[in-house]
C-alpha cells in the first residue's frame, strides 16, 4: 500500500513536458478562389501534445512577410481567455483575422515578449512562424523573414501529405546553426479542446532530432494536423530578474500542416 501511495504521488507530482512552443495557427495552409478571404489565425504559447497552456502576454510584434515586404498585423489581436482540460486556471491568448487582397505566400511571424520560466530559471522568447498560400501563386515560401533565430523552409511548407519529409535551416542572426536540437510537438487538440492523443509514455510527447552541420534537418510527419518545430538556442544578451540577470532561451519555432491521402 505504501508503494502504491509513493508511485501515486510521483505522478501526481511529477514535472511536465517542458517543450514550450510558441505557436501561430491559421484557419487553413491553403486559400483558394472562391472560398472566403478572410483568415482567422491563432498566437498562443503551449505545450502542444499535452495541451497545456501558458500566460501570454500581447506580443511585442506580430507581423507577415508577404511580396518581400514586411507589415505591422499587431493591430489585429485581440485578447481571448480560456482554460485547457486539465488546468483550473484561466489564460490569455490571442487572435485576429487577416483579409487576403492578392495571390501568394503570406509568412505570418510572431515576437512575443519575455515569458520568465522559474522552473528552469531563465527566459524563453520563441520566434514563430507560419506560411500560408493564397489563391496558387508560389513565390516566397523559402524567404527569411530577419529575425533573431528562426527556420527556414526547405520544403514547401503547405500541401503536404501525412508522411511528407518537411525539411527545414535552423538560423541564428542570419547564420546556420550547426548540430541544432530540434523539439517536435503534434497539436495534439480535438473541436472539444481535450487532447485526441495520449502518449503512451514521456518520450513520445517531445520528438527529438539533430540539424547536420549545415543546420538543416528532416522529419516525416506520422499523423494529419499541425507540427510544431523548435529549435532552442542561448541568446547572446541576459534580462533582469528580482535583481539578477537572467540567460534568455530563444526559439526559432515553425508550423506547417500535413493530411492524410484518402
Amino acid at each position: 500500500m505504501r508503494s502504491l501511495l509513493i508511485l501515486l504521488l510521483l505522478l501526481i507530482f511529477a514535472p511536465s513536458s517542458q517543450a514550450h512552443f510558441g505557436a501561430v495557427i491559421p484557419a487553413d495552409d491553403i486559400v483558394e478562389a472562391g472560398e472566403s478571404q478572410r483568415l482567422p489565425l491563432t498566437v498562443k504559447f503551449i505545450h502542444p501534445m499535452e495541451q497545456h497552456y501558458m500566460e501570454m502576454a500581447r506580443p511585442e510584434r506580430f507581423g507577415l512577410l508577404q511580396g518581400g515586404q514586411r507589415h505591422d498585423l499587431l493591430e489585429l489581436l485581440r485578447p481571448v481567455k480560456g482554460k485547457s482540460t486539465e488546468q483550473q486556471r484561466q489564460f490569455t491568448y490571442w487572435r485576429g483575422e487577416f483579409t487576403i487582397k492578392r495571390p501568394g505566400d503570406y509568412t505570418f511571424f510572431v515576437e512575443p515578449q519575455p515569458y520568465w520560466e522559474p522552473a528552469e530559471d531563465l527566459f524563453i522568447i520563441h520566434y514563430t512562424k507560419v506560411c500560408i498560400n493564397a489563391l496558387g501563386l508560389e513565390d516566397s515560401w523559402d524567404q527569411p523573414v530577419g529575425l533573431e533565430t528562426e527556420i527556414v523552409p526547405l520544403t514547401r511548407p503547405y500541401g503536404l501529405w501525412t508522411n511528407n519529409l518537411f525539411s527545414g535551416q535552423v538560423l541564428l542572426q542570419g547564420k546556420p546553426v550547426p548540430f541544432a536540437e530540434i523539439e517536435v510537438e503534434y497539436l495534439n487538440e480535438s473541436s472539444e479542446g481535450s487532447p485526441q492523443l495520449v502518449p503512451p509514455s514521456g518520450p513520445y510527447v517531445t520528438q527529438v532530432i539533430k540539424a547536420d552541420a549545415s543546420g538543416i534537418f528532416h522529419y516525416a510527419m506520422p499523423r494529419s494536423g499541425w507540427w510544431g518545430f523548435a529549435a532552442l538556442s542561448e541568446a547572446s544578451w541576459t534580462l533582469p530578474h528580482d535583481g539578477e540577470e537572467k540567460p534568455v532561451e530563444i526559439g526559432a519555432v515553425y508550423w506547417v500542416f500535413s493530411r492524410d491521402m484518402n
